[in-house]
């Protein structure tokens, strides 16, 4: 097992959640060992949320495009999950939803409706630790990926191949271990769906008539779960499906060998995800030094989590929501089917200002455009919670060590205790003389702008 350590704590967090507060971190601190942390917060089950409103169970209507509900209530989705991402505890549920929707990412412009994206995304919420193997079945028949990939009206007799393809391609396989008459073989399978409203229906009669099919060397007369089960018999299929996982929690880069050992585990597990988490979280690779630091935070990671690192009680949503859109990541439409490629990409000259604009917001209660923002952070307030905050030297320290996975050169803490000082001498700091609240705010917003605090 890896040392039970503030900065190994301190780095499961930050790649399970969507960052962490001071008072997670400490609870976290409280368990006795990895094992338990594991097992009892991290991997924690819990019970499905309510609905974010009515209108989930509200049959789809072009009226509701028209009249603009729809829009509306995706931006109250994307509140609502906001929400429950922010008051996760030290639970990893939410993380793990995230990570599917990106896996089988459907785009809200095609589907269209809200109520179809909600039941996707709770589907996703119910299996986001359970088996991966009946999830892919369920999301097989799913209304929203059903409209997304066209299976829905698919015919056996002239079939839509786009899911079956995606399915082998960026669900389950990868390139290069299928062929093109897997695909089209696949695609009659896969036919007879259709969407109405908020459910699909298997219309036999639209379904492949052959006595059977040939896909990935097996004859049968497959249908959806037999063809699923299918895939999940071939090597390449955990594989895949584990490097994915790597590449979200561990580096971008995998270690092919530490994949073949996460494979095995999870084949062994018939595909259940808690055993493969736990795997992948107790493992002594997961806490290499290397990697600690070394992921480039996603826009909902550094929104989500800056505003649970300074504690915001009731955090601006409507603000998460906007500058998702600026920073390329708005939740319910990724930029195509294979989803939001991350690490380098989140980071460009335009991005990496307006993430710096966004820290300034919580900390200012301006938005970018100049649009008071709710759940401004109380500077001083928030500086006595820590135990050092009258030594200016050891509460800068104490700040970088919470809000950074990276350290930082000798030189740029220098600037910033210069910058909490804001012209006075240590000895003098205090954050009950009167001008403590803009200099802690300047502070704060330094340490927020580090490219340091980037990466998680």
């Amino acid at each position: 097992m890896p040392a039970w350590n503030t900065k190994n704590i301190a780095h499961l967090l930050s790649r399970t959640l969507f960052g962490y507060s001071k008072q997670n971190l400490q609870a976290a601190q409280g368990y006795s060992s990895f094992a338990d942390l594991i097992d009892l917060a991290i991997l924690q089950d819990a019970p499905q949320p309510s609905a974010p409103n009515a209108w989930v169970n509200t049959v789809p209507a072009a009226s509701q495009t028209t009249s603009g509900e729809t829009g509306t209530w995706y931006r109250e989705f994307n509140y609502w999950w906001f929400n429950l991402m922010h008051k996760q505890g030290l639970a990893m549920r939410e993380k793990m939803v995230l990570f599917l929707h990106n896996h089988f990412a459907n785009e809200r412009d095609k589907v269209v409706y809200p109520q179809n994206m909600y039941a996707q995304n709770a589907l996703f919420r119910k299996y986001a630790l359970g088996n991966f193997k009946q999830l892919v079945k369920d999301i097989s028949k799913d209304p929203a990926m059903l409209i997304y990939l066209d299976g829905n009206n698919s015919r056996g007799s002239v079939p839509n191949e786009n899911y079956a393809r995606e399915l082998l391609e960026l669900f389950t396989m990868g390139i290069g271990n299928y062929t093109e008459t897997d695909v089209k073989q696949a695609a009659k399978v896969l036919s007879g769906w259709q969407v109405s409203g908020l459910k699909a229906t298997f219309v036999p009669a639209r379904w492949y008539t052959e006595a059977s099919v040939t896909v990935l060397g097996k004859t049968a007369k497959f249908d959806m779960d037999t063809l699923v089960d299918h895939i999940f018999t071939q090597k390449a299929t955990a594989e895949f499906i584990c490097r994915k996982l790597y590449k979200e929690f561990v580096y971008y880069k995998p270690n092919e060998a530490f994949i073949t050992e996460m494979a095995t585990v999870f084949r062994a597990n018939n595909f259940e995800m808690k055993p493969l988490l736990k795997f992948l979280f107790s493992s002594e690779e997961f806490y290499t030094a290397a990697y600690i630091g070394a992921k480039i935070k996603n826009p909902t990671e550094l929104m989500v989590g800056a505003s649970k690192l300074l504690e915001l009680a009731a955090p601006d949503y409507i603000n998460m929501y906007e500058l998702s859109k600026v920073l390329q990541m708005q939740l319910f439409q990724p930029p195509d089917v294979a989803g939001w490629p991350g690490q380098r990409e989140w980071i460009s000259s335009t991005t990496y200002s307006y993430r710096g604009g966004f820290t300034d917001s919580l900390i200012t209660g301006k938005r970018y455009n100049g649009v008071n923002v709710t759940g401004k952070l109380s500077a001083v307030a928030y500086a006595q919670t820590f135990q050092n905050s009258e030594n200016a030297v050891e509460f800068v320290d104490d700040v970088l060590a919470l809000f950074l996975q990276f350290p930082v050169t000798p030189k740029k803490k220098a600037f910033l205790l210069e910058t909490l000082l804001g012209g006075t001498i240590v000895k003098n700091w205090s954050t009950y003389t009167p001008g403590a609240n803009v200099s802690l705010q300047q502070f704060f917003k330094a340490v927020m702008r580090l490219p340091e605090f980037q990466l998680c």
